[in-house]
């Protein structure tokens, strides 16, 4: 599957305010569950914190990959965030975190789960690919960004 389909222009968001790790966490859930019926913000929220309870998705660099699955979600979705201000995020180098990939899947969707893991891994292992995304003006910058480097 490739990345960009779990992307769309209204989950895509630069300059976001997290605030901190729960919070942004919360605000994603938000959004998911107002933009598809077959969400509900609790359990998104739920999955999410259940994840970063096993440990950070925080992989260095200033990236996190938060992710889970979900019981009842028909197909993955994902969503792109760059914070306004980096956050703790207990990530494995200790840095605060201002690049966020969400990725939910659904629950009987392990091997998808973990190739979809593995490319975004790759790609947010380049510093080149991280520059750009950080120096996106918008939105729509951002997404053009996430384009080409996902294409």
């Amino acid at each position: 599957m490739s990345i960009l389909s779990l992307l769309s222009s209204d989950r895509v968001f630069n300059n976001l305010e997290g605030g901190s790790k729960k919070r942004t966490l919360e605000i994603i859930s938000e959004h998911l569950a107002q933009s598809h019926s077959d969400l509900a913000e609790e359990a998104v929220f739920s999955g999410l914190i259940n994840r970063e309870r096993l440990g950070s998705t925080g992989i260095g660099d200033g990236v996190a990959i938060p992710h889970c699955r979900l019981p009842g979600l028909q197909e993955a979705v994902g969503v792109f965030v760059r914070l306004a201000t980096p956050v703790d995020f207990d990530a494995i180098d200790n840095r605060p975190v201002d690049l966020m990939f969400f990725l939910l899947v659904p629950e009987d969707a392990c091997d998808q789960h973990l190739a979809t893991l593995g490319a975004l891994a790759e790609a947010f292992s380049k510093e080149e690919n991280r520059n750009k995304m950080r120096s996106a003006a918008s939105d729509s910058e951002l997404m053009q960004i996430l384009e080409s480097t996902f294409n």
